[in-house]
This record gives structure tokens, C-alpha cells and sequence, in this order.
């Protein structure tokens, strides 16, 4: 009896021995590696970007027109209105600078007397000249009628006397003919200086009333009833006080259709390649925390551009917005994740528990008390996860990072034509818009 209870505590002892052991080495085990379940479910793969809201639709509110006609390239703002006000048609919005413009019409003003000036003195010349030529003309008609008179007289003198009479009546008559020729060419002649001067008498004229009509265009007022949103240069700056506009493009500001909004992002040379027109997208407003609001990508940029503090080419890409919210504001940030693909019900697991040996694709999977090298077939990844085709199920577990001894860890391979399984094949690139 006693050699019976004897064997019984030392069997249970050694199975207690055993149990501690496993206990011990397995809460080893898993304080120095940790395992992860497997995942399952929508599997989304995602380019997430940072955007701007914008409107689809409005209308510009635009400075002077005529400023590049008097050589006016570049406009400084003096004064406008604070950004976000709501305005309604032919209220204040900006006042420009006119103290160019102001040296330009005095100029203008002075030209314009100066040519005035001009035009009365060529016309009280011609008039003088015209005047002298006529009396000229008077004196001749005098001298010939006198000439005629003397023929008459010489009637019964010698043959020589009358000879001589004759002579001078027709020398008279010959200054008469070319005096009245040289007058009409002197009327020509005053005519077209009159013409040249009063042509330019007109453009000066002209020229000043542009002057001053420009200038009424350099306080602007709003087109339309709206909300003030200030225009951007190219670099990205806003509109303010002391800005310049150009002449060619004389954009203040815009007044945006809020009904209708899209967010302008840019996406980078690597992964516009899965961007598509039609596609999905969810967004964020950075301003208002927990505004859900989805999208569609609508128009992509066919040629890459360099923006400012950006080391690789982006490519513009508009997301427009389904829903109408009173809260989006033009100048808005949004977090934007377009969605690049969904698997439906997929089997996947984190990046870092996959890794590479030999060619082949491998996770650390749990086996009961042992880890073991299982050979996988991977699909689609995202930034954090990744398909996997074949080689795991879904109660499986894996180490979330490489084992740090493999020599004896057993593999376990996959079938040949299972590994020879090609990833998903990338959709034919849609036109884009």
C-alpha cells in the first residue's frame, strides 16, 4: 500500500515537473516573440494624400482690364476686404493702387495740351498762309485787268510799244494760272497738316479717356452675391494687402459656388499608376474632427509638375465631393484615402511577419508548442498588410517578426504549381479625364 502511494506522488510530481517546465519555456517563449491571428475580411488598398477644397464652379472677380494697353504690367493692392466675407452685387472689395496710374494720366493730360496746342497753331498758320495766297491771286486779277488796259492803250503807238504791252499782259495772265494751281496745293497742304495733328489730337484725346476710365476700374466691387475667397499665385501665396496681380491674368479673388466642392490633391510619379477616374475615396476634414464625407475621382493630370518643397514630381488629381455640407469652406484641408482595390474576404496579415529566404516567401507560424517556417503566396498589400493567396487559414497565428535562430525550424513548402500562383494582374489604365 504505502510502496503504491509512493509511485502515484512521484508520478504526479514528475507530471508537475512537466507542466512548470512547459509553463515556463512557452511564457518565455512568448515574452520574447510575439504572435499575431490572422485577419479576415475587406481588404482595402489605399492612397492616402492631403488635399485642399476648392469649388467646381465660380466666378472671378478681376481687376482693370485695359492696364496692359498704357504698358501697366503689375498692380498693387491697397487695400480689400478680409477673406470669408459674404458680399452682395456692386459692394467694396478691393481698392488698387493708383499712384502709377496717376502719373500716367498727367502725363496724358499734358500730351494732350500740347497737342492741342499744336493743332490751333497749324491751323492759324494755314489760315495766314491761305490769306496771303488769296490776296496774291486778288493782286494778280488786279494786274492783269491793268495789263489788258495798257494792250488797249498801245493800240496806235509803234509795233515795239504794243509788242512789249502784250508781253506783260500775257507774263501777268501765265502768274495768274500758276498762282491759282499753287493755292490749291496750298490748301492740300493745310489740310493734310490739320488732319495729321487732329489724328494725333484724337489719340491723345482718346487715350486720356481710357486713362480715366481705368481709373474707376481700380476700385473693384463684387460681380455677384457670394462668399470672398482671395486668389493664389503660383507659388501657392495668398492674395493680401501689398500683393501684386498681373495685368494678363487680373484675378483678385473668386466668389465660389459652395453647393458644389472638390478637394485638389497631388499624388506622387510612384503611385499615380493605380490611381483611376471612377474611383472611390473617403475623406476627413483636418478642421472639423470626425467629418466623414466620400468622393470620386474625377480628373487626373496627364503631365507631372515640380511643387514647392517637394523633392519628386506629383501629379494634380480632383476628387469631387457627393455630399452638399454648409461646414466646407474653400482653402479647407482633407485627408483623402482613395481606394485603390477591395478584396472581398480576404485572409491577411501584417508586412512585418512576412519575410523572404531564398527566393521564397515565408511567415513563422505557431504549431502547438512549436514554430515552424510557412511558405506563403501573397496578394495585394496596403500600407500595413498584405494578401495572403495560400500557406496559412484563418485560425492560424503568426510571429510578427523573423525568429532570431532558423537553423532548426522546420519548412513547410507549398506544391510547386501553388507557388507559381502570379499576384493579381493590374486592370488596363482607363482614359484620363
Amino acid at each position: 500500500m504505502n510502496r503504491k502511494r509512493l509511485s502515484v506522488y512521484i508520478t504526479a510530481g514528475i507530471a508537475f515537473l512537466v507542466a512548470v517546465w512547459i509553463s515556463v519555456g512557452r511564457g518565455a517563449d512568448e515574452q520574447s516573440a510575439l504572435f499575431v491571428d490572422t485577419m479576415q475580411g475587406d481588404f482595402h488598398v489605399i492612397v492616402s494624400t492631403t488635399g485642399e477644397l476648392q469649388a467646381q464652379n465660380s466666378t472671378q472677380i478681376r481687376g482693370p482690364q485695359g492696364a496692359r494697353e498704357i504698358q501697366l504690367y503689375q498692380l498693387t493692392i491697397q487695400n480689400l476686404i478680409p477673406e470669408g466675407s459674404v458680399v452682395e452685387k456692386g459692394d467694396f472689395v478691393a481698392e488698387l493702387d493708383r499712384s502709377e496710374l496717376m502719373t500716367r494720366l498727367q502725363d496724358a493730360q499734358l500730351a494732350l495740351q500740347r497737342v492741342e496746342s499744336q493743332f490751333e497753331q497749324a491751323r492759324l498758320d494755314s489760315s495766314l498762309t491761305l490769306t496771303q495766297a488769296r490776296n496774291t491771286l486778288e493782286n494778280l486779277h488786279f494786274q492783269l485787268e491793268e495789263h489788258e488796259i495798257a494792250v488797249e492803250q498801245t493800240a496806235y503807238e509803234s509795233p515795239s510799244v504794243q509788242r512789249q504791252a502784250v508781253i506783260e499782259l500775257e507774263r501777268t495772265r501765265r502768274e495768274l494760272e500758276q498762282e491759282k494751281i499753287d493755292y490749291v496745293t496750298r490748301v492740300r497742304q493745310a489740310e493734310a497738316a490739320l488732319r495729321e495733328i487732329e489724328a494725333d489730337l484724337t489719340q491723345e484725346r482718346n487715350k486720356l479717356e481710357r486713362l480715366n476710365n481705368l481709373m474707376g476700374e481700380f476700385t473693384i466691387y463684387a460681380p455677384e452675391n457670394g462668399m470672398i475667397v482671395y486668389a493664389r499665385n503660383w507659388q501657392g501665396r495668398k492674395t493680401t494687402t501689398g500683393s501684386t496681380i498681373s495685368a494678363f491674368d487680373p484675378v483678385v479673388a473668386e466668389l465660389p459656388d459652395l453647393s458644389s466642392m472638390e478637394s485638389r490633391t497631388y499624388v506622387n510619379e510612384v503611385d499615380i499608376q493605380k490611381v483611376r477616374p471612377h474611383q472611390k475615396v473617403s475623406l476627413e476634414l483636418d478642421a472639423v474632427r470626425g467629418k466623414q464625407l466620400t468622393g470620386e475621382v474625377t480628373r487626373i493630370a496627364n503631365i507631372g509638375e515640380q511643387r514647392p518643397n517637394s523633392s519628386s514630381r506629383v501629379f494634380e488629381v480632383i476628387i469631387t465631393i457627393n455630399e452638399a455640407d454648409t461646414t466646407l469652406r474653400p482653402a479647407m484641408t482633407t485627408s483623402n484615402d482613395i481606394v485603390i482595390e477591395t478584396v472581398p474576404e480576404a485572409l491577411f496579415i501584417p508586412l512585418e511577419a512576412v519575410h523572404t529566404y531564398d527566393s521564397r516567401h515565408f511567415t513563422f507560424k505557431r504549431e502547438g508548442a512549436q514554430t515552424v517556417m510557412q511558405e506563403i503566396v501573397m496578394g495585394s498589400t496596403n500600407e500595413n498588410d498584405v494578401v495572403i493567396l495560400d500557406g496559412l487559414q484563418p485560425d492560424d497565428q503568426v510571429l510578427i517578426s523573423a525568429a532570431p535562430d532558423i537553423s532548426g525550424l522546420r519548412r513547410n513548402l507549398l506544391q510547386e504549381e501553388v507557388t507559381e500562383r502570379s499576384e493579381p494582374s493590374e486592370p488596363d489604365p482607363e482614359m484620363r479625364l
